[in-house]
């Protein structure tokens, strides 16, 4: 089976690095939009509790809805198929980890560093960039790595509307009873997931403050 994957992937060099492409850009503009989205919508929801019950409550619907059951709905809405009901599907299903993790992260922040921040003569908007996003960044990413390695396996079904990536193989491997076609498509995705986990941790890590770090536990 593995001497039929290498030699396929040999034989389609190009057709493979375009998936990996087209794969790519499925994941991180939706990814990219959820965050933009999600971060201000968990702080408004941590800040006005009127807010945070019902925005959650529908980011968590959204996310019962089975994957391939949303790709379909984006047919009857408009949105025809191929990349873009693609991306939109894929952006409605980022967006509960990162909003949940954003809500989280600034609720816990602890409520003596708030007052002492208050005590300081701070705004709420220098207590939020200053004090509060800081200290909850590490929540933030995990929320984000959940929603980015989501994402890359479920953009696989994004073939089965025209949307490409390498779910194009997992789709062909499947009609053509093939599992070197479903190899050549699966495998990169796991590996795709995996290294953009890492280079997701490696720039928390970057990022967090050192003195946060040894709050945390960790070595930094």
């Amino acid at each position: 089976m593995f001497e039929r994957l290498i030699a396929l992937a040999m034989q389609r060099p190009d057709a493979l690095i375009l998936a990996i492409k087209e794969h790519l850009i499925l994941v991180s503009v939706p990814i990219g939009f959820a965050i933009l989205v999600s971060v201000p919508l968990g702080i408004a929801a941590a800040r006005w509790k009127a807010v945070g019950t019902p925005v959650l409550a529908l980011a968590s619907v959204l996310q019962t809805i089975p994957s391939l059951a949303l790709l379909a709905f984006m047919i009857p809405l408009g949105l025809g198929i191929g990349r873009k009901p693609a991306m939109v599907a894929l952006f409605l299903y980022s967006l509960l980890p990162i909003l949940r993790n954003t809500y989280t992260g600034i609720t816990e922040v602890d409520e003596s560093v708030k007052e002492a921040a208050l005590g300081m003569g701070m705004t709420y908007l220098q207590r939020l960039y200053i004090v509060e996003l800081p200290i909850a960044f590490s929540i933030i990413m995990a929320g984000v790595r959940t929603a980015a390695v989501i994402s890359i396996g479920t953009a696989t079904l994004a073939a089965l509307i025209g949307g490409g990536g390498l779910g194009h193989f997992i789709v062909t491997g499947l009609g053509m009873v093939r599992d070197e076609f479903i190899l050549l498509g699966a495998l990169p995705a796991a590996a795709m997931a995996l290294v953009v986990d890492f280079v997701l941790g490696k720039l928390e890590n970057i990022v967090t403050p050192r003195g946060l770090k040894i709050t945390n536990g960790t070595n930094g």
